[in-house]
């Protein structure tokens, strides 16, 4: 996670307000505010892939896909983010103007700058929405792609796919080829 880049603490309805004005994307903890660096090439389309991928599979269901321009909020934690993609099979959610609150899956593709805070701080917030049922990492790096899933515990049980052919997506009943989550990235020698 950066630095904030306003010293000075916001409500969330003031973030709101303020976020609406900007050129750039920020997210929002406890009343700070870091902006959000720009996206390298390959993780643009593996988060396109994986979005193209869901709204094909997801069409004529309850279910939509959001990409990373729509935030989603944790209350229960005063924070705001910007995943890479996000699934709610919501109503409320789908009438929602400014943040999604009830998402089912969530998508961040992983980054050099970001891993430690996705795989951490992110998903400590995550878990505390209760209709979070799966939450997945892709790494482009290693080929991966790491499915957490939310058991009737509410543990969370992790898959990780490597050389498998699909991934599954078992919180939405979808399935995709591993070969179509990398499309176009080109393997480094």
């Amino acid at each position: 996670m950066s630095t904030a880049v306003v010293a000075n603490s916001m409500s969330a309805d003031e973030y709101l307000a303020w976020e609406e004005l900007q050129e750039e994307k920020h997210e929002y903890v406890h009343g700070e505010i870091f902006a959000m660096g720009g996206a390298r090439r390959e993780h643009v389309l593996v988060s396109l892939n994986i979005a193209s991928a869901l709204k094909q599979h997801l069409r004529g269901t309850p279910c939509r896909a959001y990409m990373s321009d729509m935030k989603l909020r944790v209350a229960s934690m005063d924070t705001f983010f910007y995943p890479d993609v996000i699934v709610s099979c919501n109503q409320k959610d789908h009438q929602a103007e400014q943040y999604l609150s009830f998402p089912t899956l969530i998508v961040e593709v992983l980054s050099d700058s970001t891993e430690a805070y996705d795989r951490g701080a992110k998903f400590t917030a995550y878990r505390q929405l209760a209709e979070l049922k799966e939450f997945v990492l892709v790494d482009i790096k290693t080929r991966s792609v790491e499915c957490f899933r939310r058991t009737a515990d509410n543990d969370w049980l992790l898959h990780v796919y490597t050389d498998e052919d699909v991934c599954d997506f078992v919180s939405l009943d979808v399935s995709i080829e591993m070969k179509d989550i990398f499309e176009d990235i080109v393997e480094q020698q």
